[in-house]
């Protein structure tokens, strides 16, 4: 009998299971089949949940504004927050719609003054140089407001000797530029105006106005089917249906327009799309090359010092900044203690053996992988049919077990066509990586991140931050390296979307979210504001060789070396 009571209860239970499995097989077809994306995305940490499944759709519901360029979880947010004094610029000019380029900064009517010795008497190596800038408008008149772009350098062209100079603003149209006199000699001074601060007002609008005037694009293709769609780091989802790339494990945000008839599931590649310029014709006049930008501001007096040795029994007077280094005999002088050593091919080729060096990040540290592999005559490269510009690249030294690697950095990124499958993320390409000894990391980002707001910045930063911290956790003897930005040349284009400006808040940003973790810095600002070649995105050889001599002297320290966490 009970057997047979159980045989009718359990009767009801097998069919309901086959109805049961037959309404959700239904239901997944209908799912397959429809164009509605159901991956959870958490608005206010701007990062995907936990729980979602890679592998279902990537498309987005019509008119549901997921994405925001300013967006930050509440702990970024925070910290960006802690970053504004490290990050603050004076509150620049607002401007009229017919505001005349007579009323802005001019570099011609400008000028500089060396100041005194603050003890009299001769200038002494150890010494601190102040000097006084002046700001007009092109009527002459003495600007009151602050928040110009002011680059400073003190050279010696026969000595091949050239250091930055610190700037300080006064918020009322004067300026010091100060340095430390740390050679015999004469010494010249040089002041140049990048940028008048109507134009910062001008950059700071087009920042938080368009930050889409970049735009990039990702071919689809299945069968003998394709399509184009635009991409961003945000779209206007009330245009059309987007798919969703957002990166599942650090959050970082990457939208494309949904293609008309392929699914997103079908994106091959990436891409630089265009540049949409929209200033009127009065903003453009704030950026001319030869009138108002990067253009030297002359001197009112004499242009350079005498500088004598330095005397022992004399106090020297505290300097209120110093830069990183300088350059003497053409060769870069760090001022943390580290003896920077010449390195020729032989050289590196002992410093390295038996290492693995990885580079991530953009075109600027490609540079770097790029001179080790003319600079080592046993480094050959292995063909991974990869974008020269984005890579991989891998490259081998058999002789020496020297292993040398580059990849960039993810989407936004400014190349030509590069498969999707190969742009990752550094945090997640740090998290793979085993670490240890004989590992050099080398990271290089910022030049692509320049047209967007701070924010997307901040976050991609803190996301590699945290995957460094890992890193060093698990392998405290990895080497970690930041290069930081440079200055650069500038045109009309160049300053609308990578002017030194973006590049210098950056680098603020950069350094101050780094502090206290145990990287070093190769200051690429600095070594490029003291040398006496021009500015450019990419610098030349001599730049780069002490780049690559500043960081093999902190991988192979020469003995008595002090070097600073």
């Amino acid at each position: 009998m009970m057997r047979g009571k159980l045989c009718k209860v359990l009767t009801p239970l097998k069919y309901g299971s086959v109805i049961l499995f037959m309404v959700f097989s239904v239901l997944i077809i209908l799912l397959h089949n429809r164009t509605i994306d159901f991956m959870s995305v958490d608005l206010t940490k701007n990062k995907m949940s936990a729980t979602v499944d890679p592998k279902l759709s990537t498309e987005l519901p019509k008119l549901f504004n997921i994405c925001s360029f300013n967006s930050l979880s509440p702990k970024e947010d925070y910290i960006l927050d802690g970053l504004k004094d490290a990050m603050y610029w004076p509150e620049t000019p607002t401007l009229k719609s017919n505001f005349s380029l007579n009323d802005t900064s001019d570099p011609d009517h400008s000028t500089f003054t060396i100041l005194p010795r603050s003890k009299g008497g001769n200038w002494q190596v150890g010494d601190q140089l102040r000097v006084l800038i002046r700001i007009c408008d092109f009527h002459g008149h003495t600007k009151r407001t602050g928040g110009d772009v002011l680059f400073a350098r003190l050279h010696n062209s026969t000595l091949h000797a050239g250091v930055a100079g610190h700037m300080v603003d006064h918020l009322n149209g004067f300026y010091f530029a100060v340095f430390p006199l740390l050679w015999e000699g004469s010494a010249q001074v040089e002041v140049t105006l990048v940028h008048p601060s109507e134009a910062v007002t001008v950059l700071h609008k087009l920042t938080q106005e368009q930050p889409d005037r970049i735009y990039f694009q990702s071919h689809f293709k299945l069968g003998s089917i394709s399509e184009t769609t635009t991409c961003n780091v945000c779209l206007n989802s009330n245009q059309q249906k987007l798919c969703n790339y957002t990166d599942i494990k650090t959050g970082e945000p990457w939208f494309c327009y949904k293609p008309k008839i392929l699914g997103c599931d079908n994106r091959m590649t990436h891409s630089k799309g265009r540049f949409r310029q929209n200033i009127n014709p009065m903003e453009e006049k704030l950026f001319q090359s030869g009138v108002n930008m990067k253009v030297p501001i002359p001197s009112s007096g004499p242009a350079y010092i005498t500088v004598l040795p330095k005397l022992k029994e004399e106090n020297r007077s505290t300097v209120e900044t110093r830069p990183s280094g300088y350059y003497y005999q053409g060769a870069w002088q760090a001022l943390d203690g580290t003896r920077v050593h010449q390195f020729n091919s032989t050289a590196i080729s002992l410093c390295l053996k038996g290492k693995s060096i990885h580079i991530y990040g953009d075109s600027t540290v490609r540079q770097w992988y790029e001179y080790l592999m003319q600079s080592l005559p046993d480094l050959k490269e292995f063909d991974l049919q990869s974008s020269k510009q984005s890579g991989p690249l891998l490259a081998l030294d058999y002789v020496n077990n020297i292993l040398v690697t580059f990849r960039s950095h993810g989407p936004p990124i400014r190349f030509g066509s590069s498969l999707v499958s190969q742009l990752q993320y550094i945090a997640n390409e740090l998290d793979r990586l085993p670490g240890g000894e004989n590992t050099v990391v080398v990271i290089g980002i910022w030049a692509h991140f320049s047209t967007f707001p701070i924010e997307v910045y901040v976050r991609r930063l803190l996301n590699i931050r945290e995957a460094v911290v890992r890193l060093l956790t698990r392998a405290p003897g990895t080497l970690v390296f930041l290069r930081t930005a440079n200055p650069k040349e500038m045109t009309l284009y160049e300053a609308l979307t990578n002017s030194d400006w973006f590049s210098l808040q950056r680098d603020k940003a950069l350094r101050e979210i780094f502090k206290g973790v145990n990287v070093k810095l190769v200051d690429a600002w600095d070594m490029v504001l003291a040398h006496h070649l021009p500015h450019k995105l990419h610098p030349q050889s001599d730049i780069i060789k002490n780049m690559l001599d500043v960081l093999l002297s902190y991988v192979c320290p020469l003995p008595g070396n002090y070097t600073r966490s």
